[in-house]
């Protein structure tokens, strides 16, 4: 029986240096680290005020103590009123740049620049009429601030503001004697909107070690 304890607690002890050898290298060397996480999105756009609601997921692969690279895919959701109904859908990058190297991350918060692209694919739809609809494809540009909070050395909590200029044609719905007419314009002209991005990330690998 005692036997088996100690061996027990040889293989815990073991166990437990292995979980802190991988904390310190986690701590100790930020390039090449990846990460997964999910990602809730607010959109406000500009033309309609209206406001959209997203969900979304992503990845990081960071390239050194300065830059991250983020990327990711998100589903957005809006309503004009009663009316029309707007899905897009983003599919993007973006690359962070650190204020200040936090190799160990010994801070709880490490603020950070981003600037990225993304391509957009938008459909609006009549509520009560799904074939009364338009649909376009955009590509965009984003930039802004955002901050980690460092929840643990592998799980960050990540908040991100950015306005994002897309260039394409936009979709536009208007009333006319009491219907709802959607409309795609004839050309491709600039067009943007904030985007506000709440994510939850975990560092599983380190993949330069």
């Amino acid at each position: 029986m005692y036997t088996k304890l100690i061996m027990f607690a040889l293989a815990a002890a073991i166990n437990a240096n292995a979980q802190a050898q991988a904390e310190k290298k986690i701590r100790a060397a930020s390039s090449g680290n990846f990460s997964l996480g999910t990602r809730n999105t607010l959109s406000f756009f500009n033309d309609d005020g209206v406001v959209g609601k997203g969900i979304g997921g992503q990845f990081r692969l960071q390239v050194n103590d300065r830059i991250n690279t983020e990327w990711y895919m998100d589903y957005i959701t809006s309503k004009n009123g009663v009316y029309t109904y707007r899905n897009d859908y983003h599919i993007g990058w973006s690359v962070m740049y650190y204020m200040s190297k936090q190799v160990y991350f010994d801070r709880f918060l490490q603020p950070y620049f981003i600037a990225g692209h993304c391509f957009d694919y938008a459909k609006m739809a009549d509520q009560h009429n799904s074939q009364n609809q338009a649909h376009a494809t955009s590509m965009a540009t984003q930039a802004g601030l955002g901050t980690h909070l460092n929840i643990t050395p592998r799980l960050d909590c990540s908040f991100s503001g950015q306005y994002m200029l897309h260039f394409g044609k936009e979709i536009n719905s208007t009333i006319a004697s009491d219907a709802v007419v959607i409309s795609k314009s004839n050309f491709s002209h600039p067009d943007g909107h904030l985007l506000f991005t709440v994510s939850f990330n975990y560092k599983w690998a380190d993949l330069w070690m």
